[in-house]
């Protein structure tokens, strides 16, 4: 099997929010990175490696390797992170637009999309990053 070619630089953010949103459906496994099942750092790495970019493995340090992106700045592809029960990232999503994210929640609940806005993720949102670069900003 042949190396992923990665799209052109433009539009590498939205492939890799594609790739995300494609998986919804699929089911939660914890420490999960492929098509049988996946956890949020999982689908991350996923999306990420089918546009050919290789990223850290949990949401945490992903969180430290991206640049930090202003959330009125948020572009497709970008990571929004989130701490949900611990003192660091312990949560991450990938932007796919109009204020909507694609994640894998958590056990018993497939990989899906949400809102930021959302009252539960607004609440529990940190920031956000990028790991891939674009025409009009680079990492």
């Amino acid at each position: 099997m042949s190396a992923p070619v990665p799209p052109p630089q433009a539009d590498v953010g939205a492939a890799i929010a594609n790739a995300a949103a494609e998986m919804i459906g699929t089911p939660y496994e914890f420490g999960g990175a492929d098509l049988g099942g996946f956890d949020c750092s999982g689908l991350a790495l996923y999306a990420y490696e089918k546009v050919g970019i290789s990223i850290p493995r949990t949401a945490a340090q992903q969180q430290r390797a991206a640049r930090p992106v202003p959330f009125k700045q948020l572009r497709p592809g970008d990571l929004v992170f989130f701490r949900m029960r611990a003192h660091e990232i312990d949560h991450v999503g990938i932007y796919v637009g109009a204020g909507r994210f694609v994640h894998a929640p958590h056990q018993g609940v497939a990989v899906s999309s949400a809102d930021l806005s959302d009252a539960f993720y607004a609440r529990h949102l940190v920031n956000a990053g990028r790991l891939w670069s674009s025409d009009l900003s680079s990492p």
